[in-house]
């Protein structure tokens, strides 16, 4: 019980120079290597991911801007849709976390900017949340603190290298220290079946 509420947590979906960190390594399985830090100020670790499939980075925009879809593939997503769209890669969204009982769902809004250079040679994608623009649900938790950044590299024409970070507080009464020992399952869940997705 207590394994798949910290599963879940972690996996909430999708900023730069959030702060510094001391990686250390959590998971190395199937490619995908999970690791995790410190964060001053904070009770809460962040969480590193590191991985290489294949695709390209036309497919992993597609998937990224289909919020409707990552039910599909992030881990225990119950729902998501746009609240505002600034343009095709800026926009503000929605999304809910199912939770086992007796914890509440938990949400989250998120700003995504999905940014590429001007060759360009890599991508980078921000989400950083503002729980102001989307009126609190009774009943489910607002996540108070959101921030990730991927950097997205083509190693060859046909696959992806990603790192991903994460800055989270899930919000509510959990306890830190049983959410820090099982951050690792939400991300190299949502990074697997992501690989997934992007040879469909």
């Amino acid at each position: 019980m207590i394994r798949s509420i910290f599963f879940i947590l972690f996996s909430l979906s999708l900023g730069q120079g959030i702060c510094q960190y001391n990686w250390k390594p959590r998971k190395d399985k199937n490619g995908i290597k999970v690791f995790l830090s410190d964060i001053q100020g904070s009770s809460f670790k962040a969480v590193k991911a590191e991985c290489t499939f294949t695709g390209t980075y036309a497919k992993l925009i597609s998937l990224l801007t289909n919020v409707t879809h990552f039910k599909n593939w992030i881990y225990h997503n119950k729902a998501s849709y746009v609240l505002r769209q600034n343009n095709p890669l800026d926009f503000i969204y929605y999304s809910e976390t199912s939770m086992p009982w007796p914890l509440s769902n938990r949400d989250v809004v998120i700003h995504l900017k999905i940014n590429t250079d001007s060759l360009p040679k890599f991508l980078t994608i921000s989400g950083n949340n503002d729980p102001h623009l989307f009126p609190a649900i009774p009943g489910i938790e607002r996540v108070p603190h959101y921030k990730a950044v991927w950097k997205v590299t083509m190693p060859t024409a046909q696959t992806i290298h990603i790192s991903y970070i994460l800055e989270i507080d899930p919000g509510g009464s959990i306890p830190s220290w049983i959410a820090n020992s099982y951050i690792d399952k939400g991300p190299y869940e949502t990074f697997s079946n992501l690989s997934k997705q992007l040879i469909k």
